[in-house]
């Protein structure tokens, strides 16, 4: 992961290369005070202040830099994330402003995964200043946190199995002081039969488990984040298409978003006794596969009839909500790479939100609205509950039409949150098809920061 500490720095006037920040109704007006040269280097450059555009001006023995935004007044995340990613290694500082919000794109726009192949030419870090002192080290956190996720996903299922899950939880408990517990062998059969059952295929070489870290103090509220961590998933004996297996390494992109909250959570120390659950498994084809059929217990006691074995991440993530629900949590947050569904309905950029309390729903949008993080809200409808009933156990795990997918997940995990609590269930995508400044293709988080922000509001912390 890169390593995002040099990227912004105090900006105490020392030496750095000025970045203009134009639109194009604006461009007419600023290109006058250019000198002839200067004009004719941007005309030479095709710039006329469009978005994302990035010129460079000759400015006697060195230069500066201009690039084109939709406005120069109002600042998003990514308005100069192109700039990042275009402009040579030096410090740079934004002439006539702050960068404000940018911060953000600028340090993601330098993300490289390069664990498998390095880049042919590297180029060096590029440093944005900033007088906003106070910003930095939240800015430095949230852009870890997006990045680590980017890692988590990208890498292959091979090397980011459970046990790469649980190291990555080991990491958090060392790093914060917290106590992690985890849950494998003949104690998770017992404990939550609904991972042991999903992921005892995989047993010999990619044993099913669940982590369980808890922090802070106990006498603050209690919040759980769960993170559905299906490392890979053919789909089970319902197997998937060669083309629908394809990107399943990123199915354990939840768990990548949960690990990445709780880091953020704890690194702020934000007053909540935090509750983090990962079930981890892979979803694969054996000869003691779960079977289309079957009927499964779960940590809850009631029965699962088992519809589709490719409907498997709700399984894991039902007993883990569970167990969450069992320390009477003020607030849950999963995330989940849950359903086609989702993406068919919202696409790949907005992650689908479902929550029993419309504030909730509110204050996550809200959130995700103000850090360019928005995800969108899908209901909990009760008439498609019957959606999932079954003549032989309490429920079935999956639907018999194609209607309401998305939201028909969200019922059946909503069977195993206890009653009364104070619920949000992000179906995320986890992964970018098409690069843009400041989010490369591949691995990516959607909703971590709006649901980071809206939990600093929520407990205080801003």
């Amino acid at each position: 992961m890169a390593d995002m500490q040099p990227l912004i720095q105090p900006d105490r006037d020392q030496d750095a290369i000025a970045i203009h920040l134009v639109n194009r109704e604006g461009f007419a007006d600023w290109l006058k005070k250019l000198s002839g040269s200067q004009r004719a280097a941007l005309a030479a450059q095709k710039f006329d202040g469009g978005g994302y555009q990035v010129g460079i001006v000759p400015d006697g023995d060195g230069w500066f830099a201009v690039g084109g935004v939709a406005n120069p007044d109002e600042l998003s995340s990514w308005c100069m994330a192109k700039l990042a990613e275009n402009l040579p290694e030096g410090t740079y500082r934004r002439a006539q402003g702050e960068p404000g919000p940018a911060l953000h794109g600028w340090q993601t726009a330098q993300y490289v995964f390069d664990r498998y192949k390095k880049p042919e030419r590297p180029v060096g870090p590029r440093v944005l200043l900033t007088k906003d002192v106070k910003a930095i080290d939240g800015a430095i956190a949230e852009a870890q946190a997006v990045c680590l996720v980017r890692d988590l996903v990208n890498t292959p299922a091979e090397d980011m199995g459970p046990a790469a899950l649980e190291e990555q939880c080991e990491k958090l408990a060392k790093t914060y002081s917290a106590k992690l517990s985890v849950t494998k062998g003949d104690a998770l059969e017992q404990e939550y039969p609904m991972v042991y059952a999903v992921g005892r295929a995989a047993t010999r070489h990619h044993a099913p488990r669940i982590m369980h870290l808890t922090w802070g103090k106990e006498s603050d509220p209690v919040l759980a984040v769960v993170g559905k961590g299906v490392c890979f998933d053919s789909g089970g004996l319902d197997v998937k298409s060669s083309t629908g297996m394809l990107l399943m390494k990123k199915d354990m992109g939840g768990a990548a978003h949960a690990i990445a909250l709780a880091d953020l959570i704890m690194r702020a120390n934000l007053p909540v006794r935090l509750h983090l659950l990962v079930p981890a498994v892979e979803n694969a084809i054996s000869s003691n596969s779960f079977r289309p059929g079957d009927v499964l217990r779960t940590r809850k006691g009631l029965t699962v009839e088992i519809g589709n074995t490719d409907a498997e991440g709700r399984l894991i993530l039902g007993d883990a909500l569970q167990r969450a629900s069992e320390e009477k949590p003020e607030l849950i947050i999963d995330f989940a790479t849950l359903t086609g569904a989702a993406r068919v309905a919202l696409g790949p950029d907005y992650p689908a939100l479902m929550t029993r309390e419309d504030s909730t729903a509110d204050a996550l949008v809200k959130a995700g609205r103000s850090v360019d993080d928005e995800p969108w809200r899908l209901p909990l409808p009760d008439a498609y509950r019957e959606w999932l009933a079954s003549d032989i156990a309490d429920t079935n795990n999956a639907h018999g039409n194609a209607f309401a997918g998305a939201s028909v997940a969200g019922l059946f995990l909503d069977k195993f949150v206890g009653e009364g609590i104070d619920w949000a269930h992000f179906d995320t995508f986890a992964w970018r098809p098409v690069a843009r400044p400041g989010r490369p293709k591949g691995g990516d988080a959607y909703g971590l920061r709006a649901s980071w922000h809206m939990l600093k509001a929520r407990f205080g912390a801003e």
